[in-house]
């Protein structure tokens, strides 16, 4: 099961084998704090996947997972059923848009805290091993 992991300065998402091998990517994504523009829940996810799925998998509202090919670049995404998921709008960086499938939403957005001043983050790991598939 991937994890998803809040530190200071970063937000780290540690992708399964089996996720990596579903989106064809062999490394984890990694997302500075300050990159985060703003976070969203969202109890139906697919509605947030844009674009065109450049690389990964996709099974229509059973699993998404890999990039997704948008006008302005390329959003992450790992969607998996009805779950409820946390949309990051994000600037800079590798990716436009994270789209996760999460059991946890409320608390990765609290532990998040987008829109805080600089300064006023969350200590390193207070948010580990998220779960982001099972139950």
């Amino acid at each position: 099961m991937a994890n998803l992991r809040v530190h200071n300065d970063r937000l780290e998402v540690h992708l399964t084998p089996a996720e990596k091998t579903l989106a064809f990517r062999s490394a984890d994504v990694i997302v500075q704090r300050d990159d985060i523009r703003s976070a969203i829940i969202t109890d139906d996810p697919w509605i947030w996947i844009r674009g065109i799925r450049r690389r990964g998998t996709e099974v229509p509202l059973v699993i998404a997972v890999g990039v997704w090919k948008t006008h302005g670049g390329s959003d992450f995404v790992v969607v998996k059923g009805k779950r409820q998921a946390v949309v990051l709008e994000l600037t800079g960086g590798e990716f436009g848009r994270l789209v996760l499938s999460t059991n946890r939403a409320g608390e990765l957005v609290e532990k998040l805290r987008v829109g805080l001043p600089n300064g006023h983050h969350v200590a390193d790991d207070i948010f580990a091993e998220e779960e982001t598939s099972g139950d």
